[in-house]
């Protein structure tokens, strides 16, 4: 492959020209292509490299070349004048260490860079399926829209799994605006907001005098969808009742309203969903099991914000312009590290305790007369606990104890093992032992 440099930060057109002239792509490429750094004191005299163009026209001497991600998407380049001799196996520690450190923080910026290649992974779907709600470009929600897309113009009923605030009610929807009932109406209902006692006759209507609360006929969610879709949020919270009347709604295409003794001709597809295990519900004898399988036909799982997370900063600024122009404020920008931390972050709420954390932001953000929305006002806690930062120093030491322990822990504490996924000497890996404090944890006695 032939690498290709994009833009540099501190650099000027003219600076990059000079920087692609003076050192070697062939050197770049190979270290890319084998995943390992390449080090050499001098490229000239090295069998590997002496036969490349930019190495006999450029002289190059000393290089230190390390990967950047697994697999790789760049490389740390370092390249040594010939009168100060070779890297040292220090220098080559720091740049590894400074590689796997980039690698992680490369990783989030080309996941939004906007003009990256074959990152957005939902492009080609989006498409032909129409999901505008559905914000993301992560391999999950590629997923989630095929699945959706195949199922789409099918007449079979669809189940969305997945926890609570996950968009499932989005998805629900871009599977009916995608199939052949998009001109008719979407009827949702939530099963669990409703009252045990109304669940049947607000899904299927009464007749006048059914219950206490029918002072005349009413017309149920499954009439007002007629020739469109009806979603039932919740399904799980249904009554054994209620089950057995969808189970026949879906079988037989028809109903009943609660008090008639008539049919009536069901013209409606059901899409349904729920954060519960129904496999689980139906072993408690909690939902029947034959309408369990009638719904189960090709299930589609919703995943969590922790499976997604790079779709986490688009979600961030979708939310924020959203919150903006919904409350008739100026629009803000995101700051990067705000986007990062956000990231970074637990969401057990997912997209509706993200979604409310960015809106208390706004308003924190306009509070401040700020023009961007910044870390501490969407963590202010976290932010004023923050006051306290070690030094970068200290920093990157926790980072190199941090990194060395969990190797040398997955290795079960075989030094020479942990030094070979290290690629470090094994002398050096006891020498950052020593310094770092590492020490085994002692084993629990045996009773």
């Amino acid at each position: 492959m032939t690498p290709r440099f994009w833009r540099g930060h501190g650099c000027t057109d003219s600076d990059i020209a000079v920087i692609r002239a003076s050192i070697s792509r062939g050197i770049i490429a190979q270290a890319i292509a084998d995943g390992r750094t390449i080090e050499t004191p001098s490229a000239l005299a090295d069998a590997r490299f002496e036969d490349l163009a930019s190495v006999q026209q450029l002289h190059i001497d000393a290089v230190l070349c390390a990967p950047v991600g697994t697999p790789p998407i760049g490389v740390v380049y370092l390249q040594g004048q010939s009168e100060r001799g070779s890297f040292t196996s220090e220098d080559r520690d720091h740049l590894e260490l400074f590689a796997r450190q980039l690698a992680t923080v490369a990783d989030r910026l080309f996941a939004r860079w906007p003009g990256r290649e074959g990152v957005d992974h939902t492009w080609e779907i989006r498409q032909r399926f129409r999901c505008d709600g559905l914000i993301g470009r992560s391999a999950a929600m590629a997923r989630v829209l095929t699945e959706a897309s195949h199922v789409a113009p099918l007449a079979i009923s669809v189940l969305i799994s997945g926890p609570t605030g996950t968009g499932k009610s989005l998805l629900a929807r871009a599977i009916a605006v995608n199939g052949k009932r998009a001109a008719g109406p979407f009827v949702a209902l939530n099963c669990g907001a409703i009252p045990e006692g109304l669940v049947e006759s607000e899904l299927f209507g009464a007749e006048r005098g059914a219950h206490s609360t029918a002072t005349r006929r009413m017309l149920g969610k499954v009439a007002a969808a007629a020739g469109g879709t009806l979603f039932l949020d919740e399904i799980a919270e249904l009554s054994l009742g209620a089950q057995a009347k969808l189970l026949q709604l879906l079988q037989e295409r028809q109903y009943y309203p609660l008090g008639a003794s008539t049919p009536i001709a069901a013209d409606v597809r059901v899409i349904s969903a729920t954060h519960a295990n129904l496999k689980d519900r139906v072993a408690q004898r909690q939902f029947r099991e034959d309408l369990y399988y009638r719904l189960h036909v090709l299930p589609i799982e919703m995943p969590g914000l922790a499976e997604r997370r790079e779709d986490i900063p688009d979600l961030v600024e979708h939310f924020c312009a959203e919150s903006c122009a919904r409350n008739g404020l100026p629009p803000l920008r995101v700051a990067r590290r705000a986007l990062l931390a956000c990231q970074e972050a637990t969401w057990h709420g997912h997209l509706r305790e993200l979604a409310n954390a960015v809106e208390a932001a706004v308003v924190r953000a306009q509070i401040d007369r700020a023009e961007m929305l910044l870390e501490h006002h969407v963590f202010p806690h976290a932010a004023a606990a923050r006051q306290d930062s070690p030094s970068l120093q200290e920093a990157v030491r926790r980072f190199k104890r941090r990194y060395v322990v969990e190797a040398i822990e997955r290795c079960h504490w075989n030094v020479s093992e942990a030094a070979r996924t290290l690629d470090l000497a094994r002398g050096h890996l006891y020498s950052l032992i020593a310094d770092l404090g590492i020490e085994r944890a002692s084993e629990p006695k045996k009773p």
